[in-house]
């Protein structure tokens, strides 16, 4: 198996995932956290599948702030964890790992999952591949539950609705390669990704998106759901290169 590790990006904490074999695409992932906060080095599926696929990972760390463009001062006073993923992050991954858009592919869990999508709609060109496990989409929705975060970056609800993947979507302006899913019994997430798939479909926008239950084996029944996603990002990255070659 590949090897874990733990580095610093401008300050800010990061897991970095090197296979044990690499593919010779060069390809990389850059993975956005959930509300969780789970590591991946403790999520054997996803461990499994990079190394399967013989791709590098990076995964940065921004706390609770949904991946915004707003200052999350639990993160970082001046900086936002957008302007992290595409100022910090990608600079670096393109100095040490030698990638660059579109090598590189977008994937996220829950609020990592909404933020991955979001950030390929507000920027296709340099995310055209992106993956997406139960995304937390219209997340608004937390603002009325006493979520302590977001009082933090907006000031109501409607404010968090109007940032949210749905409303960042350009009828003429969009990423090539798109995949999300969300099993029917995660019912507080299902109405978004259901509504996120409508939207794409009225717009005639191409996606993938799998709303059927989660299937897998032992402890893990999720584990199916990381490959199909790894297959689609893997498949996708290769055809993006070959776009530009």
């Amino acid at each position: 198996m590949g090897k874990w590790s733990e580095i610093r990006v401008e300050g800010h904490l990061c897991e970095a995932f090197e296979p044990a074999q690499r593919m010779d695409s060069g390809d990389v992932l850059v993975y956005l956290h959930g509300a969780d906060l789970d590591r991946l080095v403790d999520q054997p599926a996803f461990e499994t599948a990079f190394d399967k696929h013989g791709v590098k990972v990076l995964a940065p760390q921004t706390g609770r702030s949904w991946w915004t463009d707003k200052i999350f001062p639990e993160f970082d006073q001046e900086l936002t964890a957008e302007r992290h993923v595409l100022e910090k992050i990608l600079p670096w991954i393109a100095s040490n790992w030698g990638a660059v858009p579109p090598q590189i592919g977008l994937l996220g869990t829950g609020m990592g999952g909404q933020g991955a999508l979001r950030f390929a709609f507000k920027y296709p060109d340099t995310f055209p591949v992106v993956a997406a496990l139960s995304p937390e989409i219209d997340y608004q929705s937390c603002w009325n539950e006493g979520d302590e975060t977001l009082p933090q970056m907006y000031c109501d609800a409607e404010a968090v609705r109007q940032d949210t993947a749905t409303l960042h979507i350009h009828p003429l302006y969009w990423p090539r390669n798109i995949w999300f899913c969300c099993d029917p019994e995660d019912c507080r997430w299902l109405d978004s990704s259901q509504r996120l798939q409508m939207k794409l479909g009225a717009l005639g926008i191409p996606h993938q998106c799998n709303l059927e239950p989660h299937t897998g084996s032992g402890l893990d029944p999720h584990s199916n759901k990381v490959e199909v996603a790894m297959e689609f990002l893997a498949k996708r990255l290769d055809q993006e290169r070959q776009r530009i070659i």
